[in-house]
């Protein structure tokens, strides 16, 4: 009796699950601290259900018996046989490494996204991948903890979910059995004082302080007086953010072309993008195509100011001081960033513009529906982000 017991008890620890991948017959099983996944390249039907049912029961047999071949040449399909590596056994069953996937899964994100979101959301990440000290699927755990001891708590968190997306479409695409990652991001809670909220994030200047900050500007208060470069030059750019609550990428992607003749209307259709060849136009938002932005007379007056004697139809409305695209990193440390400085205001990125916008326009009676159709967001997103904790309530008489 006891012998018989300790054959079950090898047997459990090599035992052989056969799944389907693909509709093709797959043998899965643990060997020697690795995963290996033997294809039988057999369609999944009734009949071949029995076949890899009794390959399976000889792998069993063999790992409990201590016979097992580590070729896996004595359990492949006999047409694989042709093909099957020597030298290298190991490359055609081992399971793939998570580098491998990872390079396989953005090969398949590429298509779906913009170049500008493979650059920026999914480039870093791939640093990250390469930093890793083992791409070894089986040793997830110690990936996650790696990566919770050397990257920033919420970067970390962020990593943990795409390497589940990862392995979640590796999965559903056969590459391998089993996503280690699924529900680890769920565990990984950043410390109250560091948990950031997309209202955190929202930090909108008073009017007082926007018309200080503008005001700044155009006298050129706090510019460097023997370095030549005049703040003033971006007086109407700043006014424009704040007067329309566009995007700063969308605004500085604007040509005259988008503006109507009588000046009533702005057409917002692209935004500059930063991708590996630079920075380029890009047509579309980020969350529709275009959108039509009614112009107040104020605003009517600023762009008649600055419209140039000869235009055609690309020329950009705010270029930079030297030409080109205006290069918004150069313009928050030469401008923005002494401006605010000088003024006594916290640092604030010049994308508070738009949060201002739509804070004062909820503040001055506009609904939160026609907030949204001004500056490409949904009603929700007001509602959630401005109008629930950003307008002063009252209860009037009835």
């Amino acid at each position: 009796m006891y012998p018989q017991r300790k054959r079950r008890r090898k047997a459990s620890k090599g035992s052989v699950q056969i799944k389907s991948s693909n509709e093709r017959l797959q043998l899965v099983f643990s060997y020697g601290g690795k995963r290996h996944y033997l294809s039988l390249g057999l369609p999944d039907t009734p009949v071949n259900q029995k076949v890899a049912e009794a390959k399976a029961k000889l792998i069993e047999a063999d790992i409990a018996f201590e016979r097992f071949d580590a070729t896996l040449a004595k359990y492949k399909p006999q047409s694989a046989l042709s093909t099957f590596d020597t030298d290298n056994p190991s490359q055609a069953t081992a399971e793939p490494s998570l580098k491998e996937l990872w390079g396989k899964f953005l090969e398949y994100k590429a298509p779906q996204c913009s170049p500008n979101t493979m650059y920026h959301a999914y480039g870093p990440l791939t640093g990250y991948v390469n930093r890793l000290p083992t791409h070894d699927l089986g040793q997830a755990t110690k990936i996650r903890d790696f990566a919770l001891t050397n990257f920033p708590i919420e970067s970390c968190k962020r990593f943990i979910v795409r390497l589940n997306a990862c392995c979640k479409w590796a999965v559903k695409s056969g590459l391998i059995s089993e996503n280690p990652f699924e529900g680890m991001a769920t565990e990984i809670k950043p410390p109250k004082s560091q948990q950031s909220s997309e209202d955190a994030e929202i930090f909108p200047f008073t009017a007082a302080e926007r018309d200080d900050i503008i005001k700044a500007i155009w006298e050129n208060t706090f510019c460097n007086k023997h370095s030549g470069y005049k703040h003033s030059y971006y007086t109407s750019y700043i006014e424009f953010l704040f007067m329309t609550g566009c995007r700063p990428c969308e605004a500085i992607a604007l040509q005259w072309k988008h503006i109507s003749n009588d000046f009533r209307y702005i057409s917002f259709e692209q935004a500059v993008i930063s991708t590996r060849a630079g920075r380029e136009i890009r047509q579309g938002l980020k969350t529709q195509e275009r959108r039509r932005f009614p112009c107040n007379p104020k605003l009517q007056k600023i762009l008649r100011d600055i419209e140039p004697e000869n235009w055609d139809a690309e020329t950009l409305v705010f270029p930079g001081y030297s030409g080109g695209i205006l290069d918004t990193p150069s313009f928050r440390k030469s401008v923005w960033k002494p401006v605010l400085t000088g003024l006594g205001l916290e640092y604030r990125k010049p994308y508070q513009t738009r949060h201002t916008f739509i804070t004062l326009a909820l503040e001055n009676g506009l609904d939160a529906k026609d907030v949204a159709r001004l500056v490409g967001n949904s009603p929700e997103v007001i509602y959630r982000h401005y109008a629930g904790n950003k307008r002063e309530l009252f209860v009037p008489e009835f």
